[in-house]
């Protein structure tokens, strides 16, 4: 409405046309609504059975109402323009699309690999339509104009594409390896970095970590110290196929001040090149550089307020044309494997999944308990948990993250003349102490990491092992995960206990192995199959220790489904 008490009118470019009394317009309003309303309905229904792009069935005077609402939503975060006449047919716009919001969401993304399309399921129904190229008058996949080479087609494609892009056939030898930037500052989210890190790693990437602050060790959002590979300013004139930042706070707000990292993302963007956030940073860190715009987001769901309405999408992964976001945590392996499909293709991607065994057991897969007896404690627990070089990361960061949410006092001793050690897949972690200082303290739980090196360093550490055995002689908890149980099995620490392990040494346990299952407990030993089973192992133990309800509480944290009971 004008100054003058007038509306505006629209024409069907849905550009403002005339001035009308407002009692008039209003009457206007309600019958475009409902015309528009039945009209979207109408069209959609015979696009979805002739597989016609949505806009071609449109009228032009609807088009122009999606158009009005797409230009007002993206300049949500920019400075509002001033044009009265602009502005009033928008807000006619915003209310005519509200009427329609129902039918109206953000596309889908549908990976060729089964089994990150399952695992990035939304818990919404989303239609197979997106406003955005209904805005622009062309439909478009997620992927088709921002593969790190050219000629590389991504994998992961909109719903609207039944035919998934194929990838190329060149093998990874005769290419230079993807350059993939992953920037970490003080309180980063460290479970998110190690495990893009990690996975990125296993599939051949050549991945840098590089601290935004001014030295290269970091202090994560949950207190585990890592150490970058290089400072970012080293970073400002390479050029990476990728730059994936991970979330964590205030982590996300570091990575977000520093500004030779925003001029790398903002050239990669700019060029087309594949760039990706998860957790906080979507909404901390890419929304106020701009790095948002026309392209459908998620992030952590205590976050999901300060995107852009219509674009935020409530789903563990979206892809929205070189940008790939995610939730938290709990979804950084769907994350790590999307980037790895879009860098390498479906096969890699898959592979990969298969060997971190990332897999969609259902609730009665993920543990089994034998003897059961109460773990509970008159105080705070104290777990150990003794690292090696060649430790496995991604086990190691996660057990410790998991537990220290849930209040756990986590002391995490190296076993090396360092309390250094470089892990398996190239990360470097600062333990808390040395083994030798650790040992002088009781704890109620001791946990070994695995990793095929790291197992075998472990197994050979003389005070480790006296630590072990006392733990068994005082009826203390224990455990191992991935190939740390044959650990146990070599000390004679699994006789007569039912264990898992991971599946590459179940066949040198003599004890009763339980296949099919992540977590094992056998009265007060506890065992996993490690790597992406660990979340659940962890998970497993805050229950035992607290109670399920806080089980549940630190699983929705992480973002990560976890039984109701």
């Amino acid at each position: 409405m004008t100054s003058d008490g007038l509306d505006v009118a629209i024409d069907e470019a849905g550009c403002p046309q005339k001035l009308l009394p407002s009692g008039v317009s209003n009457k206007l309003f309600k019958i475009s609504g409902t015309l528009a309303l039945l009209q979207l309905l109408f069209a959609s229904s015979i696009c979805s059975r002739r597989q016609t792009p949505l806009q071609m069935r449109l009228p032009s005077w609807a088009m122009g109402l999606v158009t009005n609402y797409v230009s007002v939503q993206e300049r949500k975060s920019t400075e509002p323009y001033k044009g009265p006449l602009h502005d009033s047919s928008a807000k006619l716009g915003i209310a005519s699309m509200e009427c329609l919001s129902s039918i109206l969401s953000p596309t889908a993304v549908k990976f060729s690999y089964p089994m990150l399309a399952s695992m990035a399921a939304s818990a919404a129904t989303v239609p197979s339509f997106s406003l955005k190229s209904m805005a622009s008058g062309q439909q478009r996949t997620a992927t088709s104009k921002h593969s790190a080479k050219p000629t590389k087609t991504l994998s992961a494609t909109t719903a609207t594409d039944p035919v998934s892009s194929t990838t190329s056939t060149s093998t990874a030898t005769s290419l230079p390896p993807k350059k993939v930037l992953v920037p970490i500052g003080l309180g980063t989210e460290e479970m998110e970095a190690v495990i893009i890190v990690d996975v990125l790693r296993r599939a051949g990437a050549d991945v840098t970590v590089a601290s935004v602050e001014p030295q290269l060790q970091i202090e994560a959002s949950c207190g585990t110290k890592l150490v970058a590979d290089t400072s970012i300013s080293s970073c400002s004139d390479q050029i990476f196929d990728l730059v994936a930042l991970p979330g964590g706070m205030p982590g996300s707000v570091r990575l977000r001040d520093c500004a030779a990292l925003q001029k790398i993302t903002s050239k990669q963007a700019e060029e087309r090149r594949l760039y990706g956030a998860i957790c906080a940073a979507p909404a901390v860190t890419l929304l106020p550089w701009g790095l948002l715009r026309r392209r459908q987001t998620t992030c952590h769901p205590a976050f999901m307020h300060k995107l852009p309405t219509f674009w935020a999408v409530k789903s563990n992964i979206q892809v929205s044309e070189g940008l790939t976001t995610s939730r938290g945590p709990g979804t950084s392996y769907v994350f790590a494997l999307c980037l790895v499909e879009q860098l390498f293709g479906e096969s890699v991607a898959k592979g990969i999944g298969e060997s971190l065994l990332v897999c969609l057991d259902d609730d009665n897969s993920r543990k089994q308990e034998f003897n059961k007896v109460e773990w509970s404690f008159d105080h705070i627990p104290r777990v150990l948990i003794p690292v090696a070089n060649g430790s496995e990361e991604i086990e190691v960061v996660t057990i410790v993250d998991i537990l220290r949410r849930a209040k756990v006092d986590v002391v995490v001793a190296s076993i090396e003349k360092s309390v250094q050690i470089l892990a398996s897949q190239g990360t470097k972690i600062i333990a808390d102490k040395l083994i030798g200082v650790a040992a002088e303290l009781t704890y109620d739980l001791i946990i070994l990491p695995g990793g095929t090196a790291g197992a075998e360093r472990l197994n050979k550490s003389r005070i480790l092992k006296n630590l072990l055995k006392e733990q068994e002689l005082a009826g203390r908890i224990y455990g191992a995960v991935c190939s740390s149980p044959g650990i146990l099995h070599r000390q004679g620490l699994l006789k007569g206990k039912k264990a898992t392990a991971h599946p590459s040494i179940v066949s040198k346990l003599t004890n009763e192995v339980v296949n099919g299952t992540k977590v094992v407990i056998d009265g007060k030993v506890i065992t996993s199959r490690g790597l992406s089973t660990v979340t659940d192992f962890a998970l497993v133990i805050v229950s035992k220790l607290f109670g399920h309800a806080r089980a549940r509480s630190v699983a929705e944290g992480l973002v990560y489904e976890y039984p109701r009971s």
